[in-house]
């Protein structure tokens, strides 16, 4: 492998997971790749600075130490039977990539939220993260991902603008109406996905930094702007109170959010609930 990779343009490394290492059936010790599998993405990485990664898994990984060492990853998690015709695809330009994560990957196991609590003992598991859970945790404790929830590249770039909130004074049962533009910037078309999430700027129980609450997907060509329109209800500021055992919209100022991520916000602003 060494020697084909010193001798081309370009290598690719073909790397993960199978049933072998990870199932429905039983849980993994842990989130690294077979330990040969990373002495080769490091050894083909060394010989050729052209290398590209393609994972083929289905949680997130470990990849801290290669993943400096190459310039590209893409995730293809579990593609099935059309997994190389749709990655020759994506790899030769045939097909712009605009998959976004639905997990954060953590650097390490320890940064995970369950990881002071799983597998627990004498079968039992304490769910100690309470709702501070996948990119809440992170984002409340401010623990550095490998990637965040919702990262995701493509071949070209989207700008975000003129965020408009209506109204921006609502009660709680009032339609709200969010709006934003996206322009692909970039010169190849392209899919964006568009993540909305609220902040609860103060409440009575703790709460996360921010929430998902709406994505819509577009697709642009080159210089094609667009208006995303979202719209928002009661959901979106409410939370369950145990004591009350039922779901409580406070009154208050929070903060809309979009952006590309959860950790790539791009347009922000206040709206109160009365």
């Amino acid at each position: 492998a060494v020697d084909a990779a010193a001798n081309s343009d370009y290598a690719l490394v073909f790397a993960g997971l199978n049933e072998e290492w990870e199932s429905e059936g039983f849980d993994r010790k842990d989130l690294k790749m077979p330990e040969p599998q990373s002495q080769l993405i490091k050894a083909v990485a060394a010989a050729n600075p052209n290398t590209v990664v393609i994972l083929n898994n289905g949680s997130p990984l470990e990849m801290s130490d290669w993943l400096d060492s190459v310039p590209a990853v893409l995730e293809t998690w579990f593609p099935g039977q059309e997994c190389g015709n749709a990655m020759a695809d994506v790899l030769f330009g045939r097909v712009n990539p605009g998959g976004k994560l639905p997990d954060t990957f953590p650097k390490n196991l320890s940064d995970h939220p369950s990881f002071p609590f799983y597998p627990g003992s004498r079968d039992k598991v304490l769910y100690g993260e309470d709702i501070f859970v996948g990119y809440r945790y992170f984002d409340k404790n401010n623990v550095e991902p490998l990637f965040p929830f919702g990262f995701g590249l493509s071949y070209t770039e989207f700008e975000y603008s003129n965020l408009r909130i209506t109204p921006e004074k609502a009660s709680a049962h009032e339609k709200v109406r969010v709006e934003a533009e996206i322009k692909n910037t970039g010169r190849r078309s392209g899919k964006e996905v568009v993540q909305l999430y609220v902040s609860d700027i103060a409440s009575s129980l703790p709460r996360p930094p921010r929430e998902l609450k709406g994505f819509q997907k577009v697709s642009l060509k080159p210089g094609q702007k667009v208006k995303v329109i979202f719209e928002l209800g009661k959901d979106a500021w409410s939370y369950w109170d145990p004591a009350k055992k039922g779901w409580i919209a406070e009154p208050g100022d929070f903060d809309v959010l979009v952006g590309s991520s959860s950790r790539d916000i791009r347009l922000k602003k206040k709206i109160r609930i009365v």
